[in-house]
Formats: C-alpha cells, sequence, structure tokens
C-alpha cells in the first residue's frame, strides 16, 4: 500500500507539489484541491499525461470550512499547503485534529510560530507540522542546516536567493515570479537575522552587495529582504554568530527600485491625486502586473548557502549552490520546481515517519543526508566547495 497525499492549492505551486508527490512518493493516490474545480482537473489531467497513469485527482474545497477540510484530511498521510500563508494556522490545526502530517510553503515568520504552538497537541497526535518549507524560506535554511552539521563550530552562515528571468529586460531586468503584492512586502519592511550572536531587526532593501555567481549570471547584487532566515535565528541563537539573508537580482536592479522609493512612489500612506485619496504603492502594483509580466519568457533560481566556521582545528568554508532553470519536459518554471520540491520532500519524508514529531521548525525536524539523496534524485545539481 502506498500513501495517500492531499494538496491544498492547484496553481503553479501545487501542480509541480503533485506531480512530484506521484512520481517520488510511492504514492497510492495524490488529492489536489482548489476552490476552482475547473483549476484542479486542469492542473491533474496535466501531471496524469506526464505520468501515463492517474494517480492523481482533483477536488474542490473551501480550506475555510473546517468540515470540508476535516473531511479531505482525515484519509491522508501527509497534507501541504501551497495556499496564501495567512490561511495556515486553521489548516494546520485541523491536519492535527485530523492525525495527518502538514507542512506549508510559509512565507511569514509570525504565522509561523502561530503553527508551532500546536507543538504539543501534534505530539499527542503523532504527526508533524513542519512550516516554511519551500524555497527560501526552505531549502535554504536546510542548506544552512547541513552546513552547520558538517562543522564542528559555525561562526557564520550567509544565505542568497533569487527567482530570474533568463533573459533579463527593461524596465528593471526583473520578471514577476510570484505576486507582485510579495514582492514588495518583502523588499520594504524589517528582516530578522542573527548578529555578534544575538537576535537582531534590519530595515530591508539594505546592506547591498555584489557577488558573483556561476553561468551564465555572472556579477549580480544582492540585499537584505525580510522573511528568509524564517525561524533559524531563534533556533541557532547561541550557536552561530551571524546568520543572514539577502535576495539575488541582476546589477542595476536596486537602483531603480531605491528611485521609486526615494520618491514616495511605494509608500503606503495615502495621497490626495485629484481630489481622490490614492496609496502609492498600489498604484505601483497596478501598473508594474503589466510591465514585469514576460509571456513565454523563462526563469531560473538561484540559491547559495555559505557556512564559514571550523572543523579538525582548521577554519572551513563551505558554499552551496544551486542554479536551476525552466524545465521544458514538464512545463515547471525554475520558481515552482525549486519551492515545491523541497516542500514535496518534506512531505513525503513525513508519511515515511522520518522526521521528527510535533510542530518543530524546519531545520530542526527534517534530517539533511536523505533529503539531499531526495533533492539529488529530482535532477537538482547542487555544487559543494569547500576552502
Amino acid at each position: 500500500m502506498g500513501y495517500t497525499y492531499v494538496v491544498l492549492g492547484a496553481g503553479i505551486q501545487g501542480t509541480t507539489i503533485a506531480y512530484d508527490m506521484a512520481r517520488f512518493g510511492e504514492a497510492e493516490k495524490v488529492m489536489l484541491l482548489d476552490m476552482s474545480l475547473e483549476q484542479a482537473q486542469k492542473s491533474a489531467e496535466h501531471i496524469n499525461r506526464l505520468l501515463e497513469k492517474p494517480l492523481v485527482e482533483a477536488g474542490s474545497i473551501d480550506v475555510r470550512n473546517r468540515e470540508q477540510l476535516l473531511a479531505a484530511l482525515q484519509p491522508a498521510d501527509s497534507c501541504l499547503s501551497a495556499v496564501p500563508y495567512f490561511l495556515n494556522p486553521e489548516i494546520a490545526a485541523c491536519a492535527v485534529e485530523a492525525k495527518t502530517n502538514f507542512c506549508d510553503l510559509g512565507g511569514n515568520t509570525d504565522v509561523v510560530f502561530q503553527e508551532l504552538a500546536l507543538h504539543e497537541k501534534a505530539l499527542t497526535a503523532g504527526v508533524s507540522v513542519i512550516p516554511d518549507c519551500g524555497l527560501a524560506p526552505g531549502l535554504g535554511n536546510t542548506l544552512a542546516a547541513h552546513g552547520i552539521g558538517q562543522l564542528d563550530q559555525c561562526d557564520e552562515v550567509q544565505v542568497r536567493c533569487g527567482g530570474l528571468p533568463q533573459n533579463p529586460q527593461p524596465p528593471l531586468d526583473y520578471m514577476l515570479v510570484f505576486s507582485v503584492e510579495g514582492l514588495t512586502n518583502e523588499y520594504f519592511g524589517e528582516a530578522v537575522i542573527l548578529r555578534d550572536g544575538k537576535i537582531d531587526k534590519v530595515k530591508t532593501f539594505a546592506e547591498h552587495e555584489l557577488l558573483q555567481l556561476p553561468a551564465p549570471l555572472g556579477e549580480c547584487e544582492a540585499f537584505t529582504t525580510s522573511g528568509g532566515t524564517s525561524t533559524c535565528p531563534w533556533t541557532f541563537e547561541g550557536q552561530v554568530k551571524t546568520y543572514e539573508y539577502k535576495t539575488i537580482r541582476y546589477k542595476g536592479h536596486y537602483e531603480k527600485m531605491k528611485v521609486m522609493h526615494d520618491l514616495g512612489l511605494l509608500d503606503l500612506e495615502a495621497i490626495e491625486v485629484d481630489g481622490q485619496q490614492v496609496i502609492p504603492r498600489h498604484v505601483f502594483h497596478a501598473a508594474a502586473l503589466k510591465k514585469l509580466n514576460f509571456p513565454g519568457e523563462k526563469d531560473l533560481v538561484v540559491l547559495r548557502a555559505t557556512c564559514k566556521g571550523s572543523r579538525d582545528g582548521q577554519a572551513k568554508t563551505l558554499e552551496y549552490t544551486i542554479v536551476d532553470f525552466f524545465d521544458e519536459s514538464t512545463g515547471f518554471n525554475a520558481m515552482s520546481r525549486m519551492t515545491g520540491y523541497p516542500a514535496s520532500i518534506v512531505a513525503i519524508m513525513m508519511a515515511r515517519g522520518q522526521t521528527e514529531r510535533g510542530a518543530i521548525p524546519l531545520e530542526k525536524s527534517v534530517p539533511t543526508a536523505p533529503f539531499l539523496e531526495e533533492l539529488a534524485l529530482r535532477g537538482i545539481k547542487l555544487q559543494i566547495q569547500e576552502s
């Protein structure tokens, strides 16, 4: 008998996740559920064509309907949420009640702590609840946790990540790979980091740097954004002195965004225009949505986690780098692969009983060696450099 999985949300991320579970997760059945039955059916049909067998079943659900949700979760070994992050605490609570393992793509650390508050209930139910399992937060922190474990002492962790067009185009040398609202939210706010051994909050869209990356990228830039560190500053406080995250972009992007920011075009405070109250950032969202969408353009994802410390009495730096590209064979873009596959691996490992029980942060609950073996099975190439 194989495992039964439930994927909530049949967008590009949910579709990629359901495909991965069906292909690699010893699945008897994958239920792909969405508010739109039509969307779920379209995605399920695409996956079943790729697999050449009918493992994925479509269905409709309103995740805010507790009775519907419980009924869907009870037969499942693992559930993965690919719906907006603010819905995840209630879904996680339902999963615990249904005695079903649960993980999500996350993206908001305050919400993660709400889910982690389910720890005792999850322990009693004998299930795992693991938030923030996507790309960043998610895979970047798993690579960092692996590196920390390979050193006798780790002093510094630097994680860098970016989703980019393979062929950058004006005006920002960027294409939307997730919502424009999410983009500006990450750019302008506060980031939680470890610095000098203490948890600290720093302003985002700051601390600009240049870095050299593998071909075809070359020299790019990075700057502080929010959310990428997730719970790691708390987990590694007292063990690691520095733990920081920045977003990677093509050179020049930062200055262009900074001009708009400095002009007030990204402000959230309303201003009067022709007698109407207008929020500048909302105007930017509406305009940028059209200008940053490039139909048919292929993307790439670059991720690097660098861990500095010592091993066997010698200074050691471990650098883990992934560059992934749009997949012609499946039609899945790099962002959906690098977000969906890591999360799916966690859901599969939960179903197999390979993760810690309870509601526990990703970096504590998922053993990194078998996780990386799973990543390699999917053709994700991890470059490891030691110095």
